[in-house]
Parts: structure tokens; C-alpha cells; sequence
């Protein structure tokens, strides 16, 4: 008797838990990318023209001498879906941190860099999570036809959040950065998709993007 009391609380208080955490990690997985899936392009010629790109924010370098793959990737397919007239104007989302870290300004660098003229590119540096990205393309900058540019394990959640947020939106993949380089934010990913699912049907996404306190529009 004892023993089957000591079985039936450790299932309930260990086991269970784990068997409902990990349900509703892939619960929240299977649906996003399965609800998203058939709007994912990884070639630019299959891309029907839209208003603008919407490139989602990340470092420029993981380390003080190591290019960032993931960066890169996104500019090239960025720089090359406005040279193919796909997009009239880039939307470079990504996230300030001080005059020494901006995401933001180093993607408008690099995609003039690639050939994209100053006047097609606008600048967010309010970027701060893609949530943040995403419901502000609507709500501060006025757009409702979309393609969101990022790598291909994170354009299924910005899809996602751009439904929930009323956007007529497709995404360009980037080229694939190898499992080898990508594991930890492949991972994080996994995790970062519940947390989209939270957001998105338990908290306002315009509260949580600080859209009332949105600044002007900007170029640069």
C-alpha cells in the first residue's frame, strides 16, 4: 500500500507535469507550422508582390570576430526580393540597445551595402521580440500586405503572430544556416513558439508590443 501511495504521488507531482509540458510544447509547434506552412517561399521567384518586406532583427556578429550566418542569410534574401520588384520598400525591424549595439542600423548598412537605395528602406528600432516586430508593421507603420523575411525555423511564429494581428502576410525564407550552427535558437525556437501562443490568447499583443507609445515614422 505504501508503495503504490509513493507510485501514484510521484506520477502526479513529476511525471505528470513533464507529460503536460512536453504535450504542450508540441501542441503549440504542430500548430503553428501546420497553419503556416503552405505561405513559407524559399525562392524569391515564386513571391507575389506585396507593399513591403518586413525583415525581422538579429545580431550582426555572435562573437567580436564571427559573422553572424543567420544575419547575413537574411540580408542576401532581404536585398535580393527588393532587386526582383517583389517589394517596393524594406521594413528593417530589429532591436536598439545603445549607440553600441543596434541591430536596425546595422541591417540598413548592410542591405545598402547589397544595392538598396536609402529611400526604400524603413527603419524600427522598437523590434525588441518578433511579437514587437510584427504587430507594429500594422499598427504604427500602416501596412496590411506583407512579406516577412527571416530564417526558415522562424518565419512559421511571425506568420502565426501576423494572423492573429490581422496582416495579410507570406514569408521568404533565408537560406539554411546548417544544424551544426543553428542548434541552440533552433531549440530556443521550440520554446519560443508556446510562448507566441501565450501572448497571442492570453495577453493583448498591442500591450505587449507598446504600440501607444510608438514614435513617428522613420527613414534612414
Amino acid at each position: 500500500m505504501p508503495r503504490k501511495r509513493w507510485r501514484s504521488i510521484f506520477f502526479w507531482t513529476l511525471v505528470f507535469p513533464v507529460i503536460l509540458l512536453v504535450s504542450g510544447v508540441v501542441v503549440c509547434n504542430v500548430w503553428i507550422v501546420t497553419s503556416t506552412r503552405n505561405r513559407v517561399h524559399d525562392d524569391v521567384a515564386t513571391i507575389e508582390p506585396r507593399e513591403v518586406g518586413v525583415v525581422l532583427g538579429t545580431s550582426k556578429k555572435t562573437g567580436p570576430d564571427t559573422p553572424n550566418r543567420h544575419f547575413e542569410n537574411r540580408m542576401a534574401a532581404a536585398a535580393a526580393l527588393y532587386r526582383e520588384g517583389k517589394v517596393g520598400r524594406l521594413l528593417v525591424s530589429g532591436y536598439r540597445d545603445s549607440e553600441y549595439y543596434d541591430e536596425t542600423r546595422d541591417m540598413i548598412a548592410k542591405l545598402k551595402e547589397l544595392g538598396v537605395p536609402a529611400d526604400a528602406l524603413l527603419a524600427d528600432d522598437r523590434g525588441v521580440r518578433t511579437l514587437d516586430s510584427v504587430v507594429r508593421v500594422k499598427e504604427v507603420f500602416g501596412f496590411d500586405r506583407v512579406v516577412i523575411v527571416s530564417d526558415d525555423f522562424h518565419v512559421n511564429r511571425a506568420l502565426f503572430i501576423a494572423d492573429r494581428c490581422g496582416l495579410e502576410a507570406i514569408a521568404l525564407r533565408s537560406e539554411t544556416v546548417g544544424y551544426g550552427d543553428s542548434r541552440k535558437v533552433r531549440m530556443r525556437e521550440y520554446f519560443a513558439r508556446v510562448k507566441a501562443v501565450l501572448d497571442l490568447y492570453f495577453y493583448s499583443p498591442g500591450t505587449e508590443a507598446g504600440v501607444p507609445d510608438a514614435p513617428a515614422l522613420t527613414r534612414k
